[in-house]
């Protein structure tokens, strides 16, 4: 019998290019979800604790707004997408 288990993205986000990409990639999908959704993984893969530091934020709260199906703030992603030091850049096509 195979077991399988549930994969956790977040324990593969260990670099800065690797992340870089995760967030952009996420960011084309047309479902906002898969964006705030890949923040969370982010943040997670960081320490919430840590980003929660960071950004100002309760711990538990960040929690709550990037879990499936949660509508954050805008300055609520703002705050942790600099937290993680990244920035969103737009381009025209």
């Amino acid at each position: 019998m195979v077991k399988v288990t549930d994969f956790d993205v977040s324990e593969s986000l260990d670099n800065e290019e690797l992340i870089a990409e995760y967030l952009s990639a996420a960011l084309e999908d047309e479902n906002p979800d898969v964006f705030l959704a890949a923040v969370g993984h982010v943040a997670k893969a960081r320490g919430m604790s840590e980003i929660a530091s960071k950004s100002g934020l309760g711990r538990e709260s960040l929690y709550k707004a990037f879990s499936p199906g949660a509508k954050p703030r805008y300055e609520t992603v703002q705050k942790v997408l600099g937290s993680l030091g990244v920035k969103v850049h737009v381009s025209a096509t």
